[in-house]
């Protein structure tokens, strides 16, 4: 991994590190796999963080831009299935 993830300047430290916790779990779903359940609970918190819509299509276009993972085929599939499936994303 040779990039960076977005963030506010606005946000606490403790923000950042839940935001780069949730762009790591989009990481996870297309490298290895992750539990909906997992990637459930660090977009719960993402959005606390980031309640606008608006504002979370601009870091997940800034996210993909900068790794090439995009992430609403993640956030659609975890809407779409249940807590003990895992997640995996076939990278186009």
């Amino acid at each position: 991994m040779d990039y960076s993830y977005p963030f506010s300047v606005d946000w606490t430290t403790e923000e950042i590190i839940d935001v780069v916790t949730f762009f790591e779990g989009i990481e996870m779903a297309y490298e290895k796999g992750i539990k909906r359940d997992n990637i459930m609970a660090r977009y719960r918190r993402f959005k606390e963080i980031v309640p606008s819509i608006a504002e979370e299509k601009t870091y997940f276009r800034e996210f993909e831009e900068e790794s090439g993972y995009a992430s609403f085929p993640v956030i659609k599939e975890m809407k779409a299935r249940n807590d003990s499936d895992v997640i995996k994303i076939q990278k186009r």
